[in-house]
This record gives structure tokens, sequence and C-alpha cells, in this order.
């Protein structure tokens, strides 16, 4: 039995007998959730699998943040691995213990800067919000620290050079993982213009672009975080108290470009952690949109007006299970140019991920913008498996169907959880007025700020959307769908 948690050590070095310290291979600037359970675990897994030997130094780019409790620990912390995998319910636990050491860079601003004369590093990893990888021209060199996340690096990247007079062996690799589509290549961009903002010589911009190597990422793991809610049951599955535990999906998937020296330099393929190391990324990306986010957004408003208020919900019914079983397989994969299997094996994983018992994710929160989502998510396949079949895919017919009506703000005596923007939502209120299902189809076809295009010159696809609405209005999602799956498809 383990202690009561009002008698546990704190979770430290001491209390482990962990004393081990690792060279510092990589600096992480971020030392939130999302970094922890990713990042982190993934040089974990490196250390544990191949013996990679990679110390982290953790970088908080924030006044306020969590390295002093981080330090507190000694860089210790627990992950739990919480989900289903190939439908069985698993919870793996880990220690994670390659942080060597955090640095907050608002009170230990020389210690920062110290970090850019260790030998060993060689990665420099962040994820400081999409928001994080700005050009912000009032930052200077003198700033202690300057505010932004690419500002505070390039001071660092400058004392590294400088310090090492040049060194080309001493250029780092760096590898965001900021959710923005071509991450890397940004942040590039942003430190060449404040390398002149800051009128630094040409030698250290030729250092940086032919010595340093930026590399474009797609990461993807659900991390609800610190288990607040829960937090008696995971601390009686310990024997030390700990501050910093955070809770994750076992689902873990990171595509980074580059080539066989980023290979060598991050060996993961000698492991079993899914990171792939390819020369485009942007064949996952998409894959990752239209599956994993397309799904999400293609059953938001149907499962709502059939009744269900999260997505394990929806997996569990069969009626509405189905549905998003043949979005994904039949309608979204076929428009995808990668193998058959290998989407195949995601859209599983996918599904595993919709199950899971431990994140209960509310539709109403995943209705946000639900119009734009549905644009760059759904559209997509929507047109392509028109362009490929010389038909309408039946399931996303349908659920354009449901988006429209659901934005009618009510059914069936609730008020739906509309959450977009003022224009939109004041849209859908005035042309839902008149009650004319062809007008409403119309104009909300036809619509070019929603779709950048003309939908009403989609052969068939209004006709379709005013028997669906049809249906919808008179019998319901259930048989509503029915009816019109029986209708249209060949």
């Amino acid at each position: 039995m383990f202690e009561s948690n009002a008698v546990k050590k704190l979770l430290n070095r001491d209390t482990t007998q962990n004393t081990n310290k690792l060279p510092i291979k990589v600096l992480q600037f971020g030392e939130g959730n999302f970094l922890r359970a990713f990042v982190d675990y993934a040089f974990q897994v490196l250390n544990k699998e191949i013996n990679y030997n990679a110390g982290i130094a953790v970088v908080q780019p924030l006044d306020n943040g969590l390295v002093p409790m981080l330090n507190q620990q000694d860089g210790l912390y627990t992950l739990f691995m919480n989900g289903i995998k190939k439908g069985e319910q698993i919870q793996e636990i880990e220690l994670i213990t390659n942080i060597v050491k955090g640095v907050n860079t608002y009170t230990h601003f020389d210690d920062y800067v110290a970090l850019a004369r260790i030998e060993s590093l060689e990665f420099v990893i962040s994820n400081t919000t999409e928001a994080g990888i700005e050009y912000v021209d009032t930052d200077t060199i003198l700033m202690r620290p300057p505010n932004s996340f690419p500002a505070k690096l390039t001071v660092l990247l400058y004392e590294r050079y400088s310090y090492f007079k040049g060194d080309t062996s001493k250029g780092l690799t760096i590898i965001p993982c900021e959710l923005i589509n071509y991450n890397a290549d940004t942040l590039k961009e942003i430190l060449l213009k404040l390398a002149d903002l800051w009128q630094l010589e040409e030698g250290y911009k030729n250092w940086l672009t032919s010595s340093c190597t930026f590399h474009n990422t797609l990461v993807d793991r659900i991390v609800p975080g610190y288990p607040r809610n829960e937090i008696e049951e995971y601390n009686s599955k310990l024997d030390y108290q700990d501050n910093l535990m955070v809770t994750a999906e076992p689902f873990f998937l990171w595509v980074i470009e580059g080539d066989e020296k980023l290979k060598a330099k991050l060996p993961f393929h000698k492991t079993n952690l899914d990171v792939k190391i390819v020369a485009d990324m942007q064949p996952y990306r998409t894959r990752k949109v239209r599956i994993l986010n397309g799904a999400h957004t293609a059953l938001v408003p149907f499962s709502i007006l059939f009744g269900n208020e999260t997505v394990k919900e929806t997996l569990d019914n069969p009626f509405t299970e189905d549905f998003v079983t043949k979005v994904i397989f039949d309608e979204i994969n076929p428009t995808l140019p990668m193998e058959k299997e290998e989407l195949d094996i995601f859209s599983e994983e996918i599904l595993d991920r919709f199950r899971n018992p431990f994140i209960k994710h509310q539709l109403s929160d995943i209705a946000l913008n639900s119009v734009s989502k549905f644009k760059v998510r759904v559209l997509p396949s929507l047109l392509e498996y028109v362009e490929l079949n010389k038909k309408l895919p039946v399931h996303l017919t349908f659920s354009l169907a449901c988006l429209i009506r659901f934005y009618k703000k009510e059914w069936q005596d609730r008020i739906l959880p509309i959450n977009d923007t003022k224009d939109i939502v004041l849209f859908f209120e005035t042309i839902w007025k008149s009650n004319d299902l062809n007008d409403v189809v119309k104009q909300t076809l036809s619509n070019l700020d929603f779709w950048e295009q003309d939908l009403n010159s989609v052969s068939g696809l209004s006709e379709a959307l005013v028997f669906a609405l049809n249906e919808i209005e008179n019998n319901g999602i259930e048989i509503g769908f029915t009816n019109f799956k029986n209708h249209y498809r060949s």
C-alpha cells in the first residue's frame, strides 16, 4: 500500500534515487503540458530504448510559468497515458527523467544566455502556441529578455555564434512544434528579419542559414494535462507527491521534415515510437486535417441534432457510429493520395481516440466556428469525391445539410450551441426567417465569404440539400438520413 498523500515525499531525484544527470542536447522553449507529454516523452523513449543519452534544458518563455515548480521536483514528473488501443482500455505510467534544468528568462536571463555556450547542445524545440511565432519590431537585442519567442531565440543563437566564433559545427537543429503550417519556415523568416532589424553581421546570417537547419513539423497527441478533477485517484497510484503530473492519450504522431542526416541525428526509427522523418510532411498534414479534424467537424451538427453530447457518445451509439465510420472509410479516405492500408490503420486509431473514455470531448466545444472548419476540413473531401465518382457523397452531403439546419439555432425545443462570428450567426438568422428551404440552401451555397466559390455549381448539391433538410425537419435525424440515403445511393 502507498502512503497517504499527506505524508508522501515530494518527487525529486533524491526521492527516486535518480541522480544520473544527462548531457544537455535539447533546448526546449515551453514547459507546458503538451511539450512535457509529447517531446520530453519522445526523448525519454530514445534514452530508454537506444541509450540516446539526451538531457533537456527547459526555457520558460513567459513571465509566469512552471519552471520554479519543475526545478523544485528536479525536472521529474509523471506521465499517465490513458485510452483505448485496439479496443482495449489501457493506462501506462511513465516517470519522465530527462529534464536537467529549467530556466526562467525573466528572472535568470544570464543563465538563459549561458545555455548557448553548452558544447553538447544540438536541438532547439518549441511550442509557444500559434501566436508565439511572431515578428515584433519593438524587440531589441539589449532587452533582458525581448518579448517575443523569435527574439529570445535570436539572442541565444547570436550568443552561440559569437562564443564559438562562427564554428559551423555548432549550428543547431531547430524543430518548432507550434500548430501552424510551415512552422519552421515561418520561424526562420522571422529570425532573418530580426537579424536585419538588429543590424547583425552577415557572418551570423550566413551561419544561421547554412549551419543551422529548420524542420517543419506536424504533432498529434491529445493532452488533457493535470487531472485536477480526478487528482485523488491519480495520487493513489504514486508513492510520492507529484505536483506536475500530466495525462495524455496513448496515440502519438510526430512528422518532421528532414533528410537522412536528421534521421541519423534523431534515430527514432530504432524505437517503437511513431516519429516519421520525411521529405514532405504535407500529405500527413492533409491526412490529419481531412480524417481526424474532418470527421470531427462532419459529425458535430449531425450528432448534436441526433441528441448526443460527446464524441464518445457518438461512437457508442450504433447509428451515429455507423455514420462516422462510413464518412471516414467510404467518403474521405478514397479521396486521399496515400496507400489504403496506411489510411485504414490511421483511421482505426482515430476511432479508438474518439472512443477514449478518459477524454470527454463535448460536441458543443467542437462546434466552435463550424462553417470555417467545414470549408477547410470537409469541403475538399466532398468536392474531390464528386470529381472522382461523378456523384455526391451521401454522408458528407447530409452532414452539410445538418450544418445548415444547426445554424437555425433551435431544434426540438432546444437552443443549439452556436458559437461563431457575429456576421455568420446574423447571416443564418436572416436567411432562416423565410423558412424557404430552396432559398436557404441557395444563399448558403452562394456565400463566397464561406466557401470562396459558389457551390450551387456543384451538380445536384442544392437539390440534395433541400431534400435532406425536408427529411430532417419532418422525420428527424435517424429516419431522415435513412430516407435520404435510400433516395440518393446508387
